[in-house]
């Protein structure tokens, strides 16, 4: 199956990628045939360096399912949607006095889950969320339509490794909490009311060994029934709503 049907989320070849790129279009995600030659890749990759994309190098067969017309090795899908750093977010909370609250992605790869946590983290008043440049559901109208278009009003910040960037909140006096199903602490016996982040992880395979070792507590929501899990964008709502409350309470 193709995805020719999604036009509006991705343009294809090589010389328009380099256009859009050097028009300052927001590319998401960009997938580059592997071992791909010639003149004009090497205005691309020169593109992509100055402008610190980092592609995603695939076999031809998987460009091949994005479109049936010639790609010319390139496929990039754009958003509209601007992208910060979180070096750059998180001392201008701190300079406007605020708390700072923040939401950590790690792999999530459904687009619905991730505009429903999108749209519950806008609600919340989370100041931005932070999810990796490689193995993250794309922001596309999917994701945007499934947010009710909080995607707009929430900062969403990419980060090469998850890890550093738990690092650098640490090192910010930002606490951070994973939410993992093998944690002895349940998220009503910790303090959300200080500056913190919450992680939650992949669909299927939880937040990564790296990220949560890096994590300062591991969470967990009490489960009582003999289902032993919760749909992601439900456990995070669930998570944001008692840091919510211990906020509103403090």
């Amino acid at each position: 199956m193709t995805n020719d049907n999604k036009k509006d989320d991705f343009i294809f070849g090589l010389r328009p990628v380099i256009e859009a790129i050097e028009a300052g279009k927001t590319i998401d995600k960009i997938f580059v045939q592997n071992a791909l030659q010639g003149p004009i890749y090497a205005e691309l990759k020169a593109a992509l360096a100055k402008n610190k994309i980092r592609p995603n190098y695939v076999p031809v067969e998987k460009l091949n399912r994005f479109t049936r017309k010639n790609h010319q090795g390139v496929v990039a899908f754009i958003s509209d949607v601007p992208f910060y750093k979180v070096e750059d977010i998180v001392p201008q909370l701190f300079e406007e006095g605020k708390t700072p609250f923040l939401l950590i992605l790690d792999r999530l790869t459904d687009v619905r889950n991730f505009g429903a946590i999108c749209r519950t983290a806008e609600c919340v008043g989370i100041d931005a969320i932070i999810i990796p440049e490689k193995g993250a559901a794309p922001i596309n109208s999917d994701a945007i339509k499934t947010s009710a278009g909080a995607i707009y009003n929430i900062k969403i910040c990419k980060e090469n490794n998850l890890a550093h960037a738990v690092d650098f909140l640490q090192q910010s006096g930002i606490t951070v909490f994973a939410a993992s199903e093998k944690a002895q602490k349940l998220i009503y016996d910790v303090n959300f009311s200080e500056p913190c982040a919450i992680v939650m992880g992949n669909e299927e395979t939880g937040i990564s060994k790296e990220v949560l070792h890096h994590s300062d507590e591991k969470i967990k929501l009490p489960i009582e029934g003999k289902t032993q899990s919760l749909n992601v964008s439900v456990a995070c709502g669930a998570i944001l709503y008692e840091a919510v409350r211990q906020k509103i309470l403090k």
